[in-house]
């Protein structure tokens, strides 16, 4: 396989993922430099997860084209901080890694600051480091890192970030990042990761063991209730974001809250027993919470 091949290849092994994200990444209804712009930014925050969660293709393609020696290869932090490195090639215009050569124009013509970026590699970069979190504050310092960055990319690639439509999209980001938590609770546990406050679980008599079973006793569907008012307390104080633009970005950023509150819905539809499999909201709820989003109603 020829080197152009290979960055194809990778690219493709990212983006692909688009598809089967909660929410359209880019959607058909966005002007096409907007797609553009957000498929890079996309590309970027997928990988960088993919590295952080060991998710990235066989082989170690990726290691190598960050400059990874081949024993470091499988090792996460290794990778990040080659990726990290590559992110700095962003901003001088050489990139190693060819989904970041895909972000240096969008970086360009959009005016982007490494901030975010280095925010969610920080994230990435924790979750290597910490598995566990005390308190309801530390997952939300947390969700700095991992969910707000995105939502704040999305406003600077459209030219409308303002520091009240700033405040509004963490609100919705930790909102959302809450929510695929609670519908990842098994997944993650399988990586030994818990992301439910260890003071809530203690608050709800939940143990470690307990979120193991197959299916949710009292106790845990208890705390998955609790979390998921939290998680829509979180979106309805980011929904005037929606209010507050206009014309197709205003049906993007409805379809950011109208996902995270019907994904809300599901878990409680679930009654709350999210061990199973995530609970996902069918097209129907999508749409009707979207109507509900765009005509400002809670």
């Amino acid at each position: 396989m020829t080197g152009t091949d290979t960055a194809t290849a990778l690219e493709r092994a990212t983006l692909d993922k688009a598809a089967r994200e909660n929410f359209p990444v880019a959607p058909f209804f966005l002007p096409r430099a907007w797609r553009t712009d957000l498929m890079a930014v996309y590309g970027f925050a997928r990988l960088v997860d993919d590295i952080g969660d060991g998710d990235l293709a066989p082989g170690g393609a990726d290691a190598r084209v960050l400059g990874v020696p081949p024993e470091l290869a499988d090792d996460r932090l290794a990778v990040l901080d080659a990726f990290e490195t590559d992110l700095g090639r962003v901003f001088d215009g050489t990139p190693h890694h060819p989904l970041l050569r895909r972000l240096t124009p969008t970086v360009r013509r959009r005016g982007l600051t490494p901030e975010p970026f280095l925010g969610l590699i920080a994230a990435n970069r924790q979750d290597q480091l910490v598995t566990r979190y005390e308190t309801y504050d530390d997952l939300r310092a947390y969700c700095e890192l991992s969910a707000n960055p995105v939502g704040r990319l999305v406003l600077a690639v459209t030219g409308t970030a303002t520091p009240e439509r700033i405040r509004r999209s963490d609100a919705v980001c930790t909102g959302l990042q809450i929510v695929e938590h609670l519908q990842d609770v098994a997944e993650d546990l399988g990586r030994d990761r818990i992301y439910l406050p260890a003071q809530d679980m203690k608050r709800f008599h939940v143990q470690e063991s307990d979120l193991a079973a197959p299916s949710a006793g009292a106790s845990v569907r208890a705390l998955i209730a609790f979390e998921s008012q939290r998680a829509r307390d979180l979106l309805n104080e980011g929904a005037p974001l929606v209010g507050s633009v206009h014309g197709r970005l205003k049906l993007l950023l409805a379809g950011f809250v109208a996902g995270g509150k019907a994904a809300v819905r599901a878990i409680a539809a679930a009654d709350h027993d999210v061990l199973p499999g995530p609970p996902k909201p069918g097209k129907l709820q999508l749409l009707r919470e979207a109507g509900t989003t765009l005509r400002g109603e809670g």
